[in-house]
This record gives C-alpha cells, structure tokens and sequence, in this order.
C-alpha cells in the first residue's frame, strides 16, 4: 500500500469483508483481503508492484488484479444496470471516483467501510454503527439492482446474528420476481456459506421468511404452519423445530470440530431432515397431528432442493440416508441396539456413517421442546465402534476369490451366494472369514 502511496495513489483502502470481520473481531480477517486504489490508471498500478510482487492480470475490464495470490486489488468502478438479474451490469473501471461513490454501490452498510494502513477508518454509510447494533441495511437504493443480495443477506444474517432493517426487508420483497434470474451455481454459493460458517443458521432461515423469499424455496415453505404432535414438539409448527435443529446442529458441529465437509452434510440434514412432514401430515385416532413415514417421505424432496441449485452430488447422496434414517432409534422396542440392527443401519447410511446419524439425531433431539425424555445413542454408538461400523459400513467377509478357490464356477449362482453371504455376515450368522467359508460351505450343500 505504501508504495502505491509513494507512487501517487490518492487513497488506498482496505474494503468489504476484511474490514467487516477485522471490525468483528474475527481471527480469519486477514485471510481474503480486498484493497481499492484511488487516483492511478489500471496500467500505472500494474508498472509500480510489478518489480516487487508477482501481479495476476485476471480482471482487466473490471479493473482488478491479484497480487501475490492473496490480494484482490482493484480500481473503483462505475456500475449501471442493463438487464436482469446477477449479470446484467455494465461496469467501467474509474480511479477518479470517490470512496463514498464507490461504496455507494455495495450491498450492505457492513460491507461499505474502507480502512487506510494506518488503521483509520472510512465510513460514509454509518456502516460501524450497523455492526454495533448488528443490523443490516442497504447501503443505497442500487441494493435492487442485484437479487442475489437477499441470499447474501440471509447467510449474513446466519454468520453474524445480524437482523435486516425494515426498509431493508422491503427492498428484498421487491426483488423476489427477479430469484428466477440467479443462477443455481450462485445460490448454492450461499447457502454453502450458510452452512459451512454461520453461527445462527436459523436467523438466516428467518430472513428468508421475513422476505419472502422462503417462497422460492418449496421445500422449505411447505414446513411453514405445517403442525407437529403437541406432546413431542411444544416449539410449534416444522419450520419452528427446523431452525432450533439447525442451531443446535451448529454447536454439535462445535463440539465434535467436524470438518467443513462434514459440518456441511450435517447442517443441511438438519435443514431438510423433516421436509417430509407436510405431505404426510394425518390426525391420529387421539385427536393429534403427526407425520408417519415422514423420514422415508423427505428423501425425494431433499434431493430435489439440492438438485434445484446444482449443488455437488456427493453432498445429496450423503444427506438422504441421514435423513431417511434419523427416526431409527425410535422405532426400537428397547433402549439397547442390537448388533444386527446396529450393521444394517451403517449398511442403509453409506456413504454417510453412524457417526454423523448419531449428530444429526441428537440435534434433531434437542430442537424438540418437550417434557418427554430422549432415547440415548449410547448403545448404538459403543455397538457400532465394537463391531467397526461406527465410521464405515460393514464390508463383505466373502469375496468372489474365495468362492473360487472352494471351487464354485462363475456366474449368477456365485452372485447370488456371494449376496446371502453378506445378508449373513449383517444377519450375524458368522464373524470371520473362517466361519463365513463353513457357512458358504453348508449352505451349497444344503441347496
């Protein structure tokens, strides 16, 4: 910074995100920094760091370079808006611009704060007062020319426990028609934020609700109002009991330090681990709401929301048995798991394990506001570490080499016993390979 001060730079600031969190206090503030360059030419800035940093040409039109891998740097820019959507703008780089022309154009007053090296902060929108009171609010009326905004707001909200201003919330009601404009690939990039580093997941669903735009979402919305039995969920309706899920989701995340793929695939159970309610919803003969097979039910539009936004298969595919088996532990008779029951479960949740089963069951638990006590995972857990299930699913003893040297042939007969073999292994019928040979063994002889 200084030697783009030394070369005749009007002002060089620190801008979004780092400030913010720097601000907040967050330990990771300087990770992705973001600095503006005030009175040089695009080219003038490349000539004064390129003897000392290695410089990136990577956004010539939009007047931002990286230096060093690290830094975004770029020159102010004129915006205006020339279609629909997140794409529609026309942007032309202007280094005579103002800090506060140029901050003008940002989503959020939080975001809308400059800092020179010297620490001295520039803030024309009142942008540290909004931190103080953790509001959000439009850092101007170009707020409308951007939908992707509202989504920006609600993992905001999730992160910082900030709540959006009234005139705010209206200004994302208005862009709602514009949601079909976003592209999927930027939706899932919020809502990836949103699970991967909010501390307050249900503020952000929350925000959805207060703009609407929990409308463009169905699977979500269907939850709003949906009634749940009164003596199990005293909390209210399913979307009520979500955001309690989702939270409780974040400190069991906390305490178990998950990895953020892990983190991720357990917040979003814990969003969807009871889309399955509304269609499913009956009286019982006592009078009470309640929503039979709803686990099973919830697997298809789970996936048809993450299908919606084009999010990576592989966080689908490790959702829907979490959310197709999170009602296991009740439907036993007893508080003690057998081991049988214990190597189907990890055998239906693969790819997900009984690990993360165990995460998503206590935060269901603890989302649910009742007088009733909870079943414990305790046995389930110390089962599965014994048996070796608790991370992976059992993997088969008998394997088609040993089937060929018993001297079986080839062919469907061998898959067929190689199946009744496995079915065997879960059953409990043997536990090493030894016994597994002697019952292939019987069993042919048998049949």
């Amino acid at each position: 910074m200084q030697l783009l001060q030394d070369g005749g730079a009007g002002d060089v600031l620190f801008v979004g995100g780092c400030v913010r969190d720097y601000l907040l206090g967050i330990p990771d503030a300087i990770k992705d920094i973001d600095i503006e360059v005030y009175g040089l030419s695009y080219e003038k800035i490349i000539a004064i760091l390129s003897p000392h940093f290695r410089v990136d040409v990577v956004g010539k039109s939009f007047g931002t370079v990286k230096v060093d891998h690290g830094i975004d740097l770029s020159i102010p820019r004129r915006e205006s808006k020339q279609g629909s959507g997140h794409k529609g703008f026309h942007v032309v780089p202007d280094p005579k611009m103002t800090f506060r022309e140029a901050a003008s154009r940002r989503d959020f007053t939080v975001n809308a704060i400059g800092m020179r090296l010297d620490n001295t902060i520039v803030d024309p929108y009142g942008g540290v007062d909004d931190l103080d009171r953790k509001i959000l609010r439009a850092t101007s009326d170009a707020f409308g020319e951007d939908p992707l905004r509202v989504l920006r707001g609600m993992q905001f909200s999730a992160r910082f426990g900030f709540q959006i201003e009234p005139r705010t919330i209206g200004m994302c009601r208005d862009l709602k028609n514009e949601f079909a404009t976003l592209s999927p690939e930027r939706i899932w990039g919020e809502w990836f934020k949103w699970a991967v580093k909010s501390e307050f997941p249900s503020l952000g669903l929350q925000c959805l609700k207060e703009t609407t735009w929990l409308d463009c979402f169905p699977q979500l919305f269907r939850m709003l109002g949906t009634p749940q039995h009164s003596q199990y969920h005293q909390e209210g309706d399913v979307f009520e009991h979500t955001k309690l899920t989702v939270d409780a989701a974040v400190s069991v995340a906390r305490g178990h330090q998950l990895s953020e793929n892990d983190r991720l695939i357990l917040l979003f159970a814990a969003l969807l681990h009871d889309v399955g309610k509304p269609e499913t919803l009956v009286r019982n003969e006592d009078g009470n709401w309640t929503s039979p097979n709803h686990a099973a039910a919830g697997v298809k539009p789970s996936g048809d929301f993450f299908e919606s936004m084009l999010a990576p298969h592989w966080v689908a595919e490790n959702v829907k048995p979490l959310i197709r088996e999170h009602q296991t532990r009740l439907a036993q008779e007893t508080e003690t798991a057998s081991a049988t029951a214990t190597r189907r479960l990890a055998q239906r949740l693969s790819p997900s394990n009984i690990r993360m089963w165990a995460m998503l069951c206590q935060s269901d638990a603890t989302g649910c506001i009742t007088d009733r006590p909870h079943r414990s995972l305790e046995p389930w857990l110390t089962l599965a570490k014994s048996l070796g299930v608790l991370e992976f699913p059992p993997v088969p003893m008998i394997q088609g080499r040993h089937l060929l040297e018993l001297g079986f042939s080839p062919g469907p007969e061998m898959g067929r016993l190689l199946r009744c073999a496995f079915e065997a292994q879960l059953d409990g019928e043997f536990h090493d390979l030894a016994s597994g040979l002697l019952w292939v063994v019987h069993q042919s002889e048998k049949n």
